[in-house]
C-alpha cells in the first residue's frame, strides 16, 4: 500500500516539476541592480591603515600588523568620542602596552562615526586581530582625495624593509 502511495506522489511531483520546466515565466530574466563599491586601503608612516568604502564614505582606521608586534601586548586603548570633528595628522588616542605607549594620528579628516567598544574590555583585540577585530574606529571622511597621499600595501611594505 504504501508503494503505491510513494509512485502516485513520485508520478504527480514529476509532472508538476516538468509543468514548471515548460513554464516561460521560469526564464524570464529579471537583472538585479548592479552596484559598484570600491574598497580601498592605505597606510600611513606611523603605521595607522584606513580601509575605506567609497560608497558610504566611511573609513575604518585600525593599527598595522607591523604596530601591534612592535609595540607588544596591549593593555589599554583609548580612543576618540563619537562626533567629534578631526583633521588628518591629528591625534585621536593612544594605545599603551607592557613595553610602550604610542599615539594615534587620523590618517583622513573627517567626523568619528563609530568607536570600537570592545577594546575598552578587551584591549589584546589589537595583537590578535589588529586590522579587523581590533578596528579603532570609523570616520565619515570629508575629503577622500586625502587617501592619495597615503601609501600602498606594496609602498607600506617597503617602508617597513627600511625601517630595520
Amino acid at each position: 500500500m504504501f508503494a503505491a502511495v510513494r509512485t502516485a506522489s513520485r508520478s504527480g511531483s514529476v509532472a508538476l516539476r516538468a509543468a514548471h520546466r515548460a513554464s516561460p515565466s521560469a526564464r524570464v530574466f529579471r537583472p538585479t541592480p548592479y552596484v559598484r563599491t570600491l574598497v580601498t586601503k592605505r597606510y600611513t608612516e606611523d603605521h595607522e591603515a584606513v580601509l575605506y568604502d567609497d560608497q558610504t564614505q566611511i573609513g575604518t582606521v585600525s593599527i598595522t600588523n607591523y604596530a601591534q608586534s612592535s609595540l607588544g601586548d596591549v593593555v589599554y586603548v583609548e580612543l576618540p568620542q563619537t562626533g567629534t570633528e578631526i583633521e588628518k595628522g591629528d591625534q585621536i588616542g593612544a594605545v599603551e602596552s607592557v613595553k610602550a605607549a604610542s599615539d594615534i594620528f587620523a590618517p583622513v579628516s573627517g567626523t568619528v562615526e563609530e568607536i570600537n567598544e570592545k577594546l575598552n574590555d578587551q584591549p589584546g583585540l589589537l595583537n590578535k586581530s589588529p586590522e579587523e577585530k581590533g578596528w579603532l574606529c570609523k570616520i565619515k571622511v570629508s575629503n577622500p582625495s586625502e587617501l592619495e597621499d597615503l601609501m600602498t600595501e606594496e609602498q607600506y611594505k617597503a617602508h617597513c624593509e627600511s625601517d630595520h
